[in-house]
Order: C-alpha cells, then sequence, then structure tokens
C-alpha cells in the first residue's frame, strides 16, 4: 500500500533528521544562541565526506566519526574566538554574529567548491531492502541507524560523564555552576564544539542521500529549527521524536500537496503547535 511506502520514506529519514537537529538544540539550549552557521556546518562536513570518499574511497559511514571530530575543532575555535565575547550580550548581537559566520563559510564554500550539486556515489551501490509492498534503499537505513547511534551517544554523554553534567550544570544556572567551580567559558565552547560535530556527522551521512552544495545550508538551518521546536529544546529523546515527526510530516505532505509543499507542511504543523504546546513536545529546563 502507498502509505506504508510513504510512511517507511518518512521513518528513513527520521535519525538522520534527528543528528543534524541535535548539535543545533545542544548549541541553543546551553548557550542560548540561535546559532545561524549551523546548516554550513553540516554542508561542509558533507563536502568533508565526498572529497574523502573520491579521494580515499572512504565510506561516509564510516567517516561521520571523523568529519565531526574535525568540525569539532573548528566550533571550538570559533566559540573561543567569535562568539564568547559577545556571550551575555542581548541576542540580536549572537544571532548577527552567528548570521555573518554563516555568509562567510557559504561563500568560501561557493568559492572553493563552486554551486554546483556534488553527490556521493557509493561503489557497489548497498541496494535495497525489498519488502513486499515497501522499498527502503539501504543508504538511508544505514544513515539513519548511524544518526540515530551518534545521537544516542551524545545523550550518553550528557548524562553519564563529568563533562556532560558540567554543561547541563550550566545549561541549567551558570553562576551556580561558576561559583560550584565549572570553568563556564571552556564549557560554552566544548558544547559549541560538540554541536558542531553533530553537523560534521550529519553532514557525512547526508552526503551519501542527498546532493551537496552551499546553497542547501539554508534548508538544513531550516529542518533543524522544526526539529528543536517540535521535539522541544533541552530534550535529545525530544531531538528523535522531532527528526520523526519531520520525516513523517515531509512524506506524508509530499503525497497529499506535492513534494515542493513538503517543508510547507511542517512548518504550519510547527505554528500549530507553538500555539498549544510553545514547549515543544518533550521541552524541559536543561539538556537531558
Amino acid at each position: 500500500m502507498l502509505w506504508l511506502q510513504v510512511l517507511a520514506n518518512g521513518l528513513a529519514l527520521g535519525g538522520l533528521y534527528a543528528c543534524v537537529a541535535a548539535g543545533f538544540s545542544l548549541v541553543w539550549g546551553v548557550l542560548n544562541i540561535i546559532n545561524i552557521l549551523h546548516g554550513s556546518l553540516v554542508v561542509l562536513g558533507a563536502y568533508l565526506a565526498f572529497f574523502a570518499h573520491a579521494t580515499l574511497g572512504i565510506s561516509p559511514f564510516l567517516f561521520a566519526p571523523i568529519a565531526g571530530a574535525l568540525l569539532f575543532v573548528l566550533g571550538f575555535a570559533i566559540q573561543k574566538v567569535a562568539v564568547n565575547p559577545v556571550m551575555g550580550r542581548p541576542v540580536l548581537m549572537s544571532l548577527l554574529l552567528t548570521f555573518g559566520l554563516n555568509l562567510f563559510l557559504d561563500n568560501l564554500m561557493i568559492e572553493g567548491f563552486s554551486a554546483d550539486y556534488r553527490k556521493v556515489i557509493l561503489n557497489p551501490p548497498l541496494g535495497i531492502l525489498d519488502l513486499g509492498s515497501v522499498i527502503v534503499p539501504l543508504d538511508r537505513i544505514y544513515a539513519t541507524a548511524c544518526g540515530l547511534i551518534i545521537v544516542a551517544a551524545l545523550w550518553a554523554l550528557l548524562r553519564g560523564t563529568q563533562l556532560g553534567r558540567a554543561i547541563v550544570a550550566v545549561r541549567m544556572d551558570r553562576d551556580a555552576a561558576e561559583l560550584m567551580g565549572i570553568d563556564v567559558k571552556s564549557t560554552y565552547a566544548l558544547a559549541f564544539g560538540l554541536g558542531a560535530f553533530m553537523a560534521g556527522a550529519a553532514g557525512a551521512l547526508l552526503s551519501a542521500i542527498f546532493p551537496i552544495s552551499p546553497l542547501a545550508s539554508s534548508l538544513y538551518l531550516g529542518k533543524a529549527f522544526v526539529i528543536c521546536v517540535l521535539g522541544g529544546l533541552g530534550s535529545v529523546p525530544g531531538v528523535i521524536i522531532g527528526g520523526f515527526s519531520l520525516g513523517l510530516l515531509e512524506s506524508f505532505g509530499a503525497l497529499v500537496f506535492g513534494s515542493e509543499h513538503a517543508l510547507t507542511v511542517a512548518f504550519l504543523a510547527l505554528i500549530a503547535l507553538l500555539i498549544v504546546r510553545p514547549q515543544g513536545l518533550l521541552g524541559r529546563r536543561g539538556f537531558q
């Protein structure tokens, strides 16, 4: 049945979308910054995976943690050098700063890679999972599984490590965390770096599914924003629920209204949720 195929398509994207949004939600929740740069970091991670595959033959699924690690270093440096000086200032300051950094990185990638769309072509292809009336490409299943594993690792880090507890403490009460001996500035930089790690890993996974171009950065930023609000800021399980919700909304929206209106349906659902439950489905204080 057609609706089963649409359901499978939506679920196959859910974990990947959660991975895209987790870093955005972390930075927003901990630093109280709406990181406009996030979409460009996702695209940069996709380019790193593309060139690693083209030159070294490394699978994007194996390269995802490496792309994340490279972008962690970049994100850590950006927070230390550029973002940290505006911490505590009005939100418009950080918004304009990350917007400017986004424009700079976008144009740098256009200059270096051009705006032409590229895509990782797996050789040999992974094939499909044929369940009779439902057919799902294995690359989407692998990407979703890898995305969920990475998000679960982030959740475990936040819940079970000293660094994670420090991040949560800073998110809940910066002044109290500082009085307890936590280095707030370094924690902010680590949280921003982790957000960049998630963006880079998600971009590497996306490179095996969708074409890559700097022009797509705003699209991924919009998806991350919708997922965070749907699932609720400050909740890793909420990010997962938001990711699957967006995947299903896009899939069924494309079926009913056409693919060009799929994201519009998601934004309409976002507006409806903000009216009924502005904190999102699982929103809570702190990042858990």
